[in-house]
């Protein structure tokens, strides 16, 4: 059942003059603008541990290079400049334009692992305050 401004089972909506229909409830005071892609360069570290050996591996390679930066825009964005080690060093070593060529195969398996950690963590903690929440 809608109230009349797109709220369903809310109660009553209150007016504003320049906001048209406002709900009751406030908005998220931050925004989580790193987990996407955070959660998305996860997937695909995960997913380029079948491709290791192969030449499919540099997608894998530029993907996770280019959501490292992303995510580290978003860490300078909330202020969390200590993220900006661990996702500047991601940007480096999985650098497709220069490529470091690291030959123990292990420890580039342990790599990927632990990218996809700091990738997960990075997401979940990066919070940018979000500008429409409103004060109670």
């Amino acid at each position: 059942m809608s109230l009349g401004c797109g709220h369903p089972g809310r109660g009553k909506p209150r007016r504003s003059r320049n906001l048209g229909c406002v709900s009751s409830y406030p908005t998220k005071a931050f925004r989580r603008t790193a987990l996407a892609p955070g959660i998305l360069a996860a997937i695909v570290l995960l997913a380029g541990l079948a491709l290791l050996e192969s030449s499919a591996f540099f997608w894998i390679k530029t993907t996770v290079a280019i959501l490292a930066a992303i995510v580290g825009v978003y860490a300078w964005q909330s202020k969390q400049w200590w993220w900006l080690l661990p996702l500047a060093a991601i940007v480096v070593l999985w650098n497709p334009v220069l490529p470091i060529t690291i030959h123990p195969e292990q420890l580039w398996l342990g790599l990927q692992y632990i990218a996809v950690i700091v990738f997960i963590v990075c997401g979940m903690l990066i919070r940018i305050p979000n500008p429409d929440a409103r004060k109670r």
